[in-house]
This record gives structure tokens, sequence and C-alpha cells, in this order.
């Protein structure tokens, strides 16, 4: 997490995906986005929000789809933002789509109880 020390989420990728979010003994959400998609940019400040206001509940991943095509194409992203939240390697909850922060905590908050 060296390259964002003042950030609270994590950097997901390809290569580390199974290790951040697949085996993470946490709910972790994640964020497919772009650097290209205005909406995406919309919702990074409700997501570094989300992520502080959860450490140590649950984690926060961001995933550039551009960079991580492997990841993208399993999970079946087809429009970004997608948010999608795992537990125990799972898919649990999804919300495509820019949404209220409170959306997104509700959905959170369920799987943090």
């Amino acid at each position: 997490m060296a390259d964002h020390k003042d950030h609270k989420y994590i950097t997901a990728t390809d290569s580390n995906f199974d290790a951040e979010v697949i085996n993470s003994d946490k709910p972790v959400l994640v964020d497919f986005w772009a650097t290209w998609c205005g909406p995406c940019r919309m919702i990074a400040p409700v997501i570094e929000e989300i992520a502080s206001e959860y450490e140590g509940k649950a984690k926060v991943a961001k995933l550039d789809v551009d960079a991580n095509p492997q990841v993208s194409m399993k999970y079946g992203i087809r429009s970004i933002p997608t948010l999608l939240i795992f537990k125990n390697g799972q898919v649990v909850d999804q919300i495509v789509g820019a949404v209220p922060k409170g959306v997104i905590d509700g959905k959170l908050k369920l799987q943090t109880a």
C-alpha cells in the first residue's frame, strides 16, 4: 500500500486480486473504474470516505478495468463504475453506476453486521 499511503483503499490488480479480495477475512468492496470514466471520478471521493469509515471492518479496493482486464472479464464487468461486494471469496452484492453514498453504505453495512 506504499503507493497510496494517504488512502485507505487497496489498489487491486489481476495479480493481487485473489490475495487481497478473494482470500480476505473481511468483506471487500471493489470499485471497478477507469481513468476516462466521468461517473467513476464522481464517486471516487465517496469510495475514499467509505474506505476510511469501514477501516478495520471491511476492505475497499479499486481496480482499473483497462489495466486489469482478466478480473474485469471474470466478473462480467460491462459498465463502470461497478461496485462488487465480496464476502468469503464470493460476490454477495453488486451496484452498477454512480449512486449516492447511502446506497453503498447500506449494502456494505449488511455484510459487516
